[in-house]
């Protein structure tokens, strides 16, 4: 039985035509000082070296990317989750799996399980598979699923997804090539060695030049363009297009061209997260593949297995609790894993979020990518994916010249500021479906002031049809609509739908129930335990593709 037979969609699958480099492609052919040749990269970290990476590897030859990173500032080091979009930008700037894993404590994700989310009931949880379900561009089984789901949960009945992440099993083999994968897959990774790795590789197989040193200045041409920064060690840096990678700070988008931000805290409440690293109680202890969201009184609380050692944190809302409650919730859910007596000492690390994006992402010859753009809470680990669709975006509509640079960058904003609010539209639904009213986190949450007027829509359709195509409105979105299936029918509601006896799609609708029951115990005899394949692929690497 080999991997290819069990290769199966994957929910971003759209997110593939972001990376074909022909996309969009600006034709060039203008006057040579009108050309866009210098991309100049101020900010290092994940969203720095990804940026820098991707359009270094999208444009070699055609483009010089310079890299400023300040060596008095730390990154926040937050986003140890990927989609599986994270494979074809690896394998796009010429990453190899196996280093990958070797160099960045990385694991498998393969998706999210949710639990108390709609009651307080130990035995309320659900998953946000990354594979869609079968045949999901031609038939819509949800209704199908309906009359039985008092005795199989959605994601089970459709994908295997979910029951290989229950088995703690990996999502490939070992004789699986990089990046090829018997299930999709992204990643949990060490945030903190990531951003280095890139680094490295970016200067050495990239030629991406990197300066170390501040900026102190930002100097601007007559048309208000930024002509070059000035740093402290290096002097000048002069560019044709800048990019704002300085976090939260957003010095060049946010603080030289004062583009607004635009808080969106009255929709989703959460504003502080409380962050801690626990040890594995053995180093044989399985790490699983999947991220664990907990629902607590006022937030959540994120569960992420690394090679090394699991990321737990609290994300709430500070006008919901206290910051003592909030952290006693943190240590009561670690506890378990490493005992009261560490549970209580463990230092805990504060996070403030103010959640929200700017008015716009790109200004003259400015764009704001990762933490300069913007930040929301990271329950589907959004963070990440939104550094990788702006620079690739930006890579394959580069601009030939500052002439077409204005088009692109208009075309930019309004793509990007369709993919924030379908990003906070589809969080807020995790939280408006749940039935929880013990504390008023829950019962704000389901308030309609606070929820987004295409959502509250939504909702209503979905009283009376399924979640399905029909509500992809661009040819690319960021969560497809098989997702809203996943969250919409694992958090118990159901459509007010005729049934579907004499349809004539019932019989491949039953035979699909089938296949995929059956699919669960192949791939359960094949696929091994998370940590051992990564053990493998550390001790004897992936298959070149």
């Amino acid at each position: 039985m080999t991997a290819a037979s069990f290769t199966l969609k994957c929910p971003f699958d759209l997110f593939d035509i972001l990376f074909d480099k022909n996309y969009n492609k600006v034709v060039r052919g203008s006057p040579m000082s009108d050309q866009v040749t210098r991309v100049v990269i101020v900010g290092g970290g994940s969203a720095g070296w990804l940026t820098a990476g991707i359009i270094a590897a999208s444009r070699l030859g055609q483009v010089q990317v310079t890299l400023i990173e300040s060596p008095d500032i730390s990154p926040i080091g937050v986003g140890e989750g990927t989609w599986p979009t994270m494979r074809s930008t690896l394998q796009l700037i010429g990453v190899s799996e196996t280093d990958f894993f070797r160099e960045c404590d990385a694991s498998f994700k393969q998706g999210s399980k949710f639990s108390r989310w709609t009651s307080l009931s130990a035995e309320d949880d659900y998953y946000h598979p990354f594979t869609v379900p079968a045949k999901y561009h031609e038939i819509d089984l949800a209704p199908f699923w309906l009359p039985f789901k008092e005795k199989i949960n959605f994601a089970n009945a459709v994908c295997p997804q979910g029951a290989i992440c229950d088995l703690g099993l990996a999502p490939k083999l070992i004789t699986t090539p990089e990046y090829g994968g018997v299930l999709n897959y992204g990643y949990h990774l060490d945030a903190g060695k990531f951003a280095p790795f890139l680094h490295k590789h970016c200067v050495e197989k990239l030629d991406v030049n990197y300066i170390r040193a501040n900026v102190t200045q930002i100097n601007s041409r007559d048309n208000g363009d930024i002509q070059s920064v000035t740093t402290d060690l290096q002097g000048d840096v002069t560019g044709d297009l800048f990019i704002d990678c300085t976090g939260l700070g957003s010095l060049l988008l946010g603080k030289h061209y004062g583009i607004a931000f635009i808080a969106r805290n009255n929709i989703l409440f959460n504003d502080t997260a409380l962050a801690v690293q626990i040890p594995y109680s053995s180093t044989t202890d399985n790490i699983a593949s999947h991220t664990l969201s907990t629902a607590q009184t006022a937030g959540w609380i994120w569960d992420i297995g690394i090679q090394s050692r699991r990321g737990v944190g609290h994300v709430f809302s500070s006008a919901h609790t206290t910051i003592e409650r909030a952290e006693q919730e943190l240590r009561s859910y670690i506890q378990p894993a490493v005992g009261e007596k560490m549970a209580e000492s463990m230092a805990i690390r504060k996070i403030s979020i103010n959640p929200g994006h700017r008015e716009i992402f790109w200004y003259k010859n400015c764009a704001a990518i990762g933490l300069a753009a913007g930040f929301i809470e990271p329950l589907e680990a959004t963070a990440l994916v939104l550094i990788e669709l702006s620079a690739k975006m930006i890579a394959d509509q580069f601009p030939a010249n500052r002439s077409t640079m204005d088009i692109v960058a208009k075309r930019f904003n309004s793509a990007l500021s369709h993919h924030w609010q379908r990003i906070i539209e589809f969080l807020k639904l995790h939280y408006v479906l749940t039935k929880r009213t013990d504390t008023d986190y829950w019962i704000d949450n389901c308030r309609s002031e606070s929820i987004p007027e295409n959502l509250q829509e939504l909702l209503e359709l979905w009283k009376f049809q399924s979640p399905w195509l029909h509500d992809e409105t661009l040819r690319i979105e960021m969560f497809p609509s098989a997702s809203y299936q996943y969250i919409y029918y694992g958090m118990s509601h159901t459509i007010d739908a005729p049934g579907n006896k004499n349809n004539s799609k019932l019989h491949q609708a039953e035979n699909l129930f089938m296949e995929n029951g059956k699919t669960i115990q192949q791939l359960a005899k094949v696929l091994q335990p998370n940590r051992e394949l990564i053990e493998k692929i550390k001790e004897h690497g992936l298959q070149k593709i």
